[in-house]
This record gives structure tokens, sequence and C-alpha cells, in this order.
């Protein structure tokens, strides 16, 4: 009996990186799966190893920036299931680049898919969650606690879904539902290779060192524990939990360290 047997899980953004993988985990660990996102054909790829492992699998293209959208996709998720017990927010990029070459439109649309699109999910699927004293999932990252130049709109995005899962997870308690926080470090996905409009740049090189990015399969194992244990926070990737317990007790340290290394503006891919 894995620690998910008979529950059902929703994850969006789940055509990848960590989506995909922790999709693969839970479903190792008894759960069915609702993968949501916008791409198709990825999230059929991912269904049919769901699939052959003997667990049941309903794929919804879904973009969480489309009023409505999520709705539709819990709809088609009850009619399935029935029910709904885990809800992982996930979908998610990265608008990046110094504030003089950015516009505002560059910051809503970051908003637009990162806070908003966690919202929209969570109104979507919250009445499921109250019914069944469910576990809603919220990805924040590093960059929620830490913000680095050039990151500004990626670091308000996170701050925010902070916030709201800190505030909320409060407030769902005395429903039953818990709310956990998963703030990643660098885990192995396609987020850095996606440019400010939400292209996915097949060219691009992976712009972080090898042996400071996590595998995925690792991380969903990290997260799956935490969803289980209801933890609300759980802080993926060793370099994730120094910065921020640097940043927590020693802002001063973390930001002379910053400097003395030369931390500077990430290009956005494709540029």
């Amino acid at each position: 009996m894995g620690a998910f047997s008979g529950h059902v899980a929703f994850i969006t953004g789940a055509s990848s990186g960590i989506g995909a993988a922790l999709a693969r985990e839970l479903a190792r660990e008894g759960a069915d799966l609702v993968l949501a996102a916008r791409r198709l054909d990825r999230l059929q790829t991912v269904a049919a190893e769901i699939e052959q492992s003997g667990r049941a699998c309903l794929v919804v293209a879904c973009d969480v920036t489309v009023d409505g959208d999520l709705e539709r996709a819990a709809a088609q998720a009850r009619e399935r299931f029935g029910h709904l017990d885990v809800v992982v927010a996930n979908a998610g990029f990265g608008v990046v680049g110094p504030l003089a070459s950015l516009t505002l439109a560059d910051y809503r649309r970051q908003l637009e898919t990162n806070v908003f699109g966690v919202l929209r999910t969570i109104y979507a699927t919250l009445p499921d969650l109250e019914k069944s004293r469910g576990r809603l999932v919220i990805l924040g990252s590093v960059s929620g606690w830490i913000a680095t130049p050039g990151s500004s709109p990626y670091s308000m995005s996170k701050f925010a879904v902070r916030g709201l899962a800190e505030a909320i997870g409060h407030e769902l308690l005395p429903a039953g539902v818990s709310v956990t926080l998963i703030s990643p470090g660098f885990v192995a996905s396609e987020i850095r290779r996606v440019d400010n409009q939400g292209r996915f740049r097949d060219e691009e090189r992976e712009s972080v060192p090898a042996w400071l990015v996590m595998p995925t399969a690792k991380a969903a194992r990290q997260i799956a524990r935490a969803i289980a244990r209801r933890r609300r926070e759980a802080v993926i990737t060793g370099h994730g939990k120094l910065a921020i317990l640097l940043q927590r007790h020693v802002p001063w340290l973390l930001a002379w360290a910053m400097r003395r290394a030369g931390v500077r503006s990430r290009r956005e891919p494709g540029r």
C-alpha cells in the first residue's frame, strides 16, 4: 500500500519537469492522476507511462491563464473519478531580465501564470478538497525567499504565492485541508529554457552548473513525502535550504556573498 493509495491527484503543468516527475511518483505511491497542461502530446506521453504502471490517468488540455479552463478540467476530473484528494498548482515559468529591459506587460504575463494561475487552480478545486479533507500543494521557489538581479518578475510571483500559501494555510485548517508550499532550488526542468513569452527554446542549453541541479525524480520523492506528511513548507535541494537559512538569520552575509560571487542578471533564453 502506497502513501496515496485510493487518492486522486490533480496536477497542473504536468507535461514536463517537476509536474511530470511528481505525477509518476504519486502514481508509484498508489494515486490515480489528472494531468493538466497546454501541451497535450506531452501529457499523453506521461499518461501512457502511468497507465502502464497500473494506475488510471485522465489527460486534460488546460491553460491556467484562461478563465474557465480550470473549472472545465476539474469537472472532467469529477466525472471520471468522483473526488479529488490532492491538488498541485505547479504550472509556471520565469520572466527574467533587468528592470530597464522589461515592460509592464512582462510583469503582467508573469503574474498571470504564476499567481493568478495558482488562484484559478485553487478556486476550481477547493470544494473537492474540502469534501475530501485533502491536500493543496503550491509550487513556490527559493526565489520566493531570495531575489537576485534580473529576476524581479519571477521573484515577485514566488514571494506572492508564499504569502498566499501562508495565509490560506491558516484559513483552510478548520476544514481539514492542508496547504504545503514547495520551494525548490535548482531542479532539472525546462524552466530555464523558456523565454519571457512562455515559449520553449529547444536550442537553449542549461544555464546552471550540473553539480547544482537536482534530478527531477529525486525532487519528486521529497515533494511526495512532504505532501503525505502535510508539511507547511518543504525546501528542495541542499543549496536552497542553505540560502534560505542565511536569508532568515544573516541576510547581510548572503547579500555580501552574492556580490562577492558576482551574481548578475540572467539572460532571457533565446537571446
